[in-house]
């Protein structure tokens, strides 16, 4: 009709396809990356070594050694440990941050202690070994997600700290070690920690194949405490 207003052109149709979309474009992240940012902590603030690549792995045998045990032997022998010395979970394993050095006394150690013809579910990893790394714990002031404590996370297959280590603390000075160890006057004893775990593993073994032992015995103090 003539003297009638032409109709507006529509917002979108000078614009490319992918401005219409319902959600916004994808933004790089403003920060590292979770693995770098994991990394950086652990070398960082801890001093840790960390191996090169992925997934993210600390090497043990420099500045501590490992006792990989069931949850349930590792949960028995916490009251061992100083309650600053680190400790990871991951499914049904708890790994104990022991001193480094440890896992080459381990053989000797429970033979001495007349554990070593038992196959007990016990191993250490010490100098050349590899230790998945849990994610460094939730920053201060920032809550942790539902689901996500340190029992959820192992329990969902990922490393997680149970016991985390405190950056700026002499972590070394908390790690069990034998007491003949030059500089570790006043660390937790390994020798009662192994002990405990190792009648622990054996108790694990033996409630497997359907008989479980009494509960006194190889649990209570050794002669020489």
């Amino acid at each position: 009709m003539a003297g009638s207003i032409p109709p507006a052109a529509s917002s979108t149709a000078s614009l490319p396809a992918s401005s219409a979309l319902p959600f916004p474009r994808p933004r790089r992240p403003s920060g590292p990356a979770p693995e770098a940012a994991a990394r950086h902590w652990y070398e960082r603030v801890l001093g840790w070594e960390t191996a090169p690549g992925a997934p993210l792995r600390l090497v043990t045998g420099v500045r501590f050694d490992v006792l990989d045990v069931p949850a349930e032997a590792g949960a028995a022998a916490l009251r061992h440990l100083a309650p600053d010395s680190p400790v990871a979970l991951m499914g049904g394993r708890m790994r104990l941050l022991v001193a480094a050095g440890s896992a080459e006394e381990l053989p000797g150690l429970l033979d001495w202690l007349e554990w070593g013809a038992l196959a007990l579910d016990l191993r250490a990893l010490g100098a050349g070994g590899l230790l998945e790394a849990p994610a460094p714990p939730v920053r201060a002031g920032a809550g942790p997600r539902p689901g996500a404590g340190p029992v959820a996370g192992a329990l969902q297959g990922a490393a997680v700290w149970l016991r985390p280590p405190e950056p700026g603390r002499d972590v070394e000075a908390a790690l069990p070690a034998l007491p003949s160890y030059e500089g570790v006057v006043g660390a937790p004893d390994l020798v009662r920690l192994v002990d405990t775990v190792a009648a622990r593993c054996h108790r694990v073994r033996l409630r497997r194949v359907g008989a479980e032992p009494p509960v006194r015995g190889r649990d209570q103090p050794l002669a020489f405490s």
